[in-house]
């Protein structure tokens, strides 16, 4: 083949990659245009189904936005009522900065364009009124404010007030034995799948899950694969998140990092006494880990990450905005980024997913049992589809989108602070969370080392090759130990 003939191929591939691009712009234009219409439809279609079924009419979490100013109140206020609604907070275990702006603040296409269009109407009608109120704020006499849904203002009331705002079961959740399990216990705690030796444990390994997962993504892949001498060494504790498989899934909770790691705190480090510890993470655990970490600097021996969501914000960026934007991207191709962006930015649509798959799991359990015949595990299945909207909803933002701002001060303490390995692991063909977030933090870290594990994914990285990794996490143990 002449340089010519290479030269060519060279530029069409680089056209057909540029058609490719635009086209992908051009059909994602159309496509979530339709979606941010079909989820406002579904947001008082749900608004409705709410009011008839459970008798109180709730408002939707994205149709209307309220104010909280700096003296503890929240400020109540509708679209189109001029007077406002001021409640009074009675307690400060919720702080407010733990919510994330992304459960209100989301950009839509079309919301964009009504957006630009009307405020060009207001501006020239409300030029003098701008001013003078910005004259107010720089002096002083009136307050800045922010916005927030008037769901999370309603759970922020019944939560401060120890009250349950929702049922112990919606009708758009499961009311199966397995997913309520947690409402025959007298105990207000994570479930805890723990394995320890017959005689006393050396040594404690604190296993995180990541998103819509469970405590099987650990159980049924590195627990049967440990050594015997591991076995007899070190006590097993892989944790249910809160709002996940067997775990409470309170409808009144905000499932913000405070309450994930208090949680955390009280089901296994307090409950099992654990002293000094272990930590594995994947995904959205990591999070979790890196909070418990800087939080009990003198009792973690090592961390091992697998994909931790570490994206880079650049400055001026509103870091938990930026970080939706990577994850959800509003793109139909590729698919996952497609499936991310409708499940992070559609409240109402995500609703009727989570309607569709977790009310109905024990029909896709059968299911998927009669099409393997029984021959396939379906844990992966079980992790996936056994939560309710409000916890996976609320812990995707107000986890994954809300600690973008906090990861870069997480980190530099666990590199000044923290004087345990750190280990993280990346699956090459990880399509959910991007190679360089490892290397993100490997950069902020930099004692951290990153293995890139071949024609392994975000799932199989771990299940796909669970003996090797249990040897690997056996030999990080045993060094950190050592040391």
């Amino acid at each position: 083949m002449g340089l010519s003939e290479m030269d060519v191929m060279c530029k069409t591939r680089t056209v057909l990659t540029l058609m490719g691009g635009v086209l992908n712009v051009a059909v994602s234009f159309v496509v979530f245009c339709f979606l941010d219409l079909v989820d406002l439809v579904l947001c008082f279609v749900y608004k409705v189904l709410d009011f008839c079924i459970e008798s109180e009419w709730k408002k939707p979490g994205s149709c209307s936005k309220e104010a909280i100013n700096g003296s503890g109140k929240i400020i109540v206020s509708e679209k189109g009522e001029i007077e406002s609604e001021v409640v009074c907070l009675s307690s400060s275990r919720l702080q407010l900065e733990e919510i994330s702006d992304t459960l209100y603040s989301r950009t839509s296409l079309v919301t964009e364009i009504s957006k630009l269009t009307i405020n060009e109407l207001k501006n020239l009608k409300f030029d003098a009124h701008i001013l003078q109120s910005n004259d107010k704020i720089k002096k002083g006499t009136l307050r800045s404010t922010i916005t927030v849904s008037s769901t999370i203002v309603k759970m922020l009331q019944g939560r401060m007030v120890g009250q349950h705002l929702y049922p112990v079961t919606r009708w758009s959740d499961c009311d199966c034995h397995f997913c309520n399990s947690w409402t025959y216990s007298t105990k207000d705690t994570l479930y805890v799948k723990a394995e320890s030796p017959k005689d006393k444990a050396k040594e404690d390994v604190l296993f995180i899950h990541g998103f819509v997962s469970s405590s099987a993504f650990w159980t049924e892949t590195l627990f049967p694969n440990f050594s015997s001498k591991a076995k007899s060494t070190y006590r097993f504790l892989a944790v249910d998140l809160l709002g996940f498989a067997r775990s409470p899934k309170p409808n009144d909770s905000l499932y913000t990092l405070r309450e994930h790691v208090e949680m955390i705190e009280t089901s296994v480090l307090e409950a099992y006494e654990v002293e000094s510890f272990h930590i594995v993470a994947h995904s959205l655990g990591c999070i979790l880990a890196l909070a418990i970490a800087v939080k009990h600097p003198g009792s973690v021996k090592s961390l091992t990450l697998l994909a931790p969501p570490y994206y880079q914000v650049p400055k001026g960026e509103s870091a938990t905005q930026y970080v939706m934007r990577q994850v959800a991207p509003q793109r139909v191709w590729p698919p996952m980024a497609f499936c991310a962006s409708v499940g992070g930015r559609y409240e109402h649509i995500a609703r009727t997913v989570s309607l569709i798959l977790c009310k109905n799991h024990r029909l896709w359990d059968f299911l998927f049992k009669l099409v393997t015949r029984n021959k396939i595990r379906t844990y992966l299945l079980e992790g996936f589809i056994r939560h309710t909207h409000i916890a996976s909803w609320h812990t995707l933002h107000n986890i994954i989108f809300g600690t973008a701002g906090k990861l870069d001060r997480y980190l530099d303490v666990v590199r000044d602070r923290l004087n345990c390995d750190v280990n993280v692991f990346h699956g090459k063909d990880d399509e959910v969370i991007p190679l360089e977030c490892s290397y993100n933090v490997q950069k902020r870290i930099p004692r951290a080392r990153v293995k890139v594990v071949e024609n392994k994914d975000h799932i199989t990285i771990v299940a796909g090759r669970q003996k090797a990794f249990a040897r690997e996490l056996e030999e990080i143990w045993k060094k950190s130990t050592r040391s």
